[in-house]
């Protein structure tokens, strides 16, 4: 059994999570969850070491003791919402160790006892009863702390089985009821008291006297009454020596002004020291008061709470007026001389409170969700033991009158003015806040930048969140004692800097329009702790990477990290947590993207210089364009030349040091004797007047072959090398066979130019003729290079060339097969 003694607090406890769950499932061995499952039995698979049962919200309609008595380990049972009729208590005899019972909420008529050594908590409320369910065997449960019972009608002996009982807690459901024997309630011993009233009925006051009388703490619900005031019973004297409560709550009254005067009195001079009520709604007796009638029912109040009390705490919440005209001002007064410690009056759609005639007791004051104006308490001087003010949801709009209202509040700690129409215009206008605020809460206003001159200067905790704040001035007063500093929900687009918060240590600007928070937040605020900076817009750039970096040298101070940081823009890294983005440092280094590629650049243009120079790429980009301008030239000049066919059967590139063999054996071997070959030499077929380039050009395109005298002299001459260069572009360009290589002397590989790389790529590709040296093979020489020359020109310039080249032609194929 002590194993079972141990946990039975925490059973409870867990018992009220879950009847949240709404699952019919066995949830361990302890605990067994079948709360709206439709049951209209106990079901019979229960685990026998079931410890907590919750069968609420079925259709159960009865119990028997077969469906209990394997549960010898049952601690807590929920059998509420329910249609339970009758209940025999003695269905729980094996149940030794049931602590806890709920039967609230069903229909039971009639209950049969059976004392429960240990239980504790017996709920009955919400019942059909007629009279209190109390039985004798009640009296032996003395353990029981908390009673709930239902009852239509209530006589002061249906507590005498229970009067020597110590409950903490008793709570009384009276719906229909009809009959109230007064002090019944003075028979109970209980330090609190919840009475539920019906709704519709005319309270009975006698519970509200007895229930004073009877508990610490009383709360009573639904107290109506709709007969005339003069058929109040008013409490006697001799109620105020039996009053023990010291907390009482009243919730949803409606009663005429009279009554609650009446009522008002008497808890006043009561000992009761906190007192709430909610949904309050007064009426007059003809719908409207006039002054005098008003002044009258409140003088012997007033009085009273001028000379003060045991009252410390009037919370009013929801007060509706139904009293159609009276002087509120009246009523103000009163208010305003309580001598009290603690005032709220929370949405009862006040317009206005005076400020009271006297140093005034008020230490805590909330006003919230009225219809308040900077109005309020200004130049007034007797709030000098105020504390904290609260003033939510009214219509403040000035925040330099708010100052001016606390100027003279010398203890005042805490100020809540939020949710308001709060701004400031900074123009010539002065704030005087109170030297002893230190904590404000002016969130969910209309404030802008200039806020910041409007600022007590030894606050230490300040919210601004919720406003329309784009940036922090940096000019602005400093705020040595400023701690903490909530600016969520802002329109700031960077993190603020701490020259005006040197002593700052928690930060809050979630829910701003920061894209690329500062890096250099914790070396310009070296005493924050925390900073709250997430559900920002962030855009992922190289930017954001220093204070990425931030984050891990912080060391945890970026409060809600890594899951409210993400990244906004751009559209492709939306969603991805501002951990998992990661760019290289050459990407985000500008300096070294710089170097980087200025590097790269300097050795591509080396590259590409070393390229040229070895492939003497300028030298063939200036051909190029000379031979483009030479065409175009010719083009233009002389159109009609552009449609003359061949000339000549070749063109000779030679080396001027060459020339003597040109001359002396190339020319006349080649144009002497019938069918003679017709040769374009510079010397006397250049045309004066044009171009060396232009001459060049015209005479290879004028020429049906390009015959090329290679020789170690050939390779040093620039112009041979312009004829090669044109002549292969011609080889190209018409995707002919012109270009006949002569060998005149052996050409060593090492001193042929690296530009001149299409000469040895002709070399090497082409076959060439070479010049012998005996000169036994000089005739098969001449006669190959003819018939790699032969070709007949147009008629128009050899007209009687035809049959020439027949017999030239006939006795070199003689002169081969000799």
């Amino acid at each position: 059994m002590g194993p079972l003694k141990n946990i039975s607090v925490f059973a409870c406890v867990f018992t009220f999570m879950l009847w949240n769950n709404i699952q019919p499932t066995v949830e361990n061995e302890f605990i067994a969850n079948y709360s709206s499952s439709l049951l209209t039995n106990v079901p019979k698979n229960i685990p026998v070491r079931t410890r907590v049962l919750d069968l609420s919200h079925n259709r159960i309609s009865g119990l028997s003791i077969s469906e209990f008595i394997s549960l010898s380990d049952l601690q807590v049972l929920n059998l509420s919402h329910n249609l339970i009729i009758e209940l025999d208590f003695s269905v729980f005899i094996s149940n030794q160790d049931l602590e806890y019972l709920d039967l609230s909420h069903n229909n039971i008529l009639k209950v049969y006892c059976q004392s429960l050594a240990y239980l504790r908590h017996l709920d009955l409320s919400f019942n059909k009863f007629t009279a209190l369910p109390i039985c004798q065997e009640f009296g032996n449960m003395f353990h029981l702390e908390y009673l709930g019972l239902s009852a239509t009608m209530m006589r002061r002996s249906d507590f005498r089985y229970i009067v020597h009982l110590q409950l903490h807690s008793v709570f009384l459901t009276l719906e229909d009821f009809s009959l109230y024997e007064p002090q019944s309630l003075t028979a109970l011993n209980t330090r609190s008291l919840h009475i539920v009233f019906a709704a519709n009925q005319n309270f009975s006051f006698s519970l509200l006297y007895d229930g004073m009388s009877t508990s610490e703490n009383l709360r009573i619900v639904n107290i109506r009454y709709t007969l005339s005031h003069k058929d109040f019973p008013s409490p006697s004297l001799m109620l105020l020596k039996k009053i023990k409560t010291k907390t009482l709550m009243l919730d949803t009254v409606d009663l005429q002004w009279s009554i609650i005067l009446q009522i008002f009195l008497l808890i006043w001079y009561s000992p009761v020291e906190h007192l709430t009520v909610r949904n309050l709604t007064f009426r007059g007796p003809l719908g409207e008061l006039t002054d005098y009638e008003f002044l009258t029912l409140l003088s012997p109040l007033g009085e009273i709470i001028s000379l003060g009390g045991s009252m410390k705490v009037l919370t009013l919440e929801h007060v509706y007026n139904k009293v159609y005209y009276f002087n509120q001002e009246i009523l103000y007064r009163q208010f305003s001389e309580m001598n009290i410690a603690s005032l709220t009056i929370y949405d009862a759609y006040m317009p206005h409170m005076l400020c009271p005639n006297r140093t005034s007791s008020f230490q805590y004051l909330n006003f919230s969700h009225n219809a308040l104006t900077d109005e309020l308490f200004q130049n007034c001087g007797t709030l000098t033991d105020l504390k904290l003010l609260i003033l939510q949801r009214n219509k403040f709009e000035s925040l330099s009158k708010v100052s001016l209202m606390t100027s003279r509040m010398k203890s005042l700690k805490y100020l809540d003015i939020s949710s308001n129409l709060l701004s400031h215009n900074a123009a010539g206008v002065q704030c005087q806040w109170a030297e002893s605020l230190s904590e404000l809460d002016l969130s969910s206003n209309q404030l802008t930048d200039s806020v910041f001159e409007c600022l007590p200067v030894n606050i230490e905790k300040l919210e601004l969140q919720n406003n329309q704040i784009t940036s922090v001035p940096k000019g602005m007063a400093e705020l040595k004692s400023l701690k903490e500093l909530n600016l969520a929900s802002n329109r700031l687009a960077d993190l603020p800097g701490c020259s005006g918060f040197t002593s700052l240590e928690f930060l809050n600007i979630e829910m701003n329009s920061i894209l690329t928070p500062s890096a250099d937040f914790f070396q310009s605020c070296p005493r924050v702790r925390e900073l709250q900076a997430g559900h920002n817009p962030f855009k992922c750039s190289c930017e954001l990477q220093d204070f990425i970096r931030l984050e891990r040298r912080s060391g945890g101070k970026l409060f809600g990290w890594p899951a409210a940081y993400v990244c906004e823009y751009p559209e492709d890294l939306r969603g991805t947590q501002l951990k998992d983005f990661h760019l290289t440092e050459l990407a985000c280094n500008t300096t070294l993207l710089l170097v980087t590629a200025l590097l790269l650049t300097l050795v591509l243009v080396a590259v590409v210089a070393f390229l040229c120079i070895y492939l003497d790429v300028p030298w063939y980009a200036r051909m190029t364009w000379q031979w483009t301008q030479t065409k175009r030239r010719a083009w233009h000049n002389h159109p009609e030349e552009q449609e003359t066919g061949l000339q000549f059967h070749a063109f000779i590139s030679y080396s001027e040091r060459d020339s003597l063999w040109v001359k002396n054996e190339l020319i006349p071997n080649l144009e002497k004797g019938e069918g003679c070959i017709q040769l374009c030499q510079h010397e006397r077929n250049f045309i004066p007047g044009k171009s060396i380039v232009e001459n060049i050009i015209n005479c290879i395109e004028k020429s049906y072959k390009s015959i090329f005298v290679l020789s170690p002299n050939f390779v040093q001459s620039e112009w041979c090398h312009y004829e090669l260069y044109f002549a292969h572009h011609k080889l190209f360009s018409e995707n002919s066979n012109s270009l006949i290589l002569i060998l005149l002397e052996p050409i060593p590989p090492y001193i042929i130019p690296a530009r001149y790389h299409k000469l040895k790529a002709l070399m090497a590709k082409r076959t060439y003729l070479e010049w012998p040296k005996e000169r036994s093979k000089h005739a098969l020489f001449w006669a190959n290079l003819r018939a790699a020359i032969s070709i007949h020109l147009p008629i128009s310039f050899e007209a009687n060339e035809e049959q020439s080249d027949v017999t030239s032609a006939s006795s070199i194929s003689e002169y081969v097969n000799n």
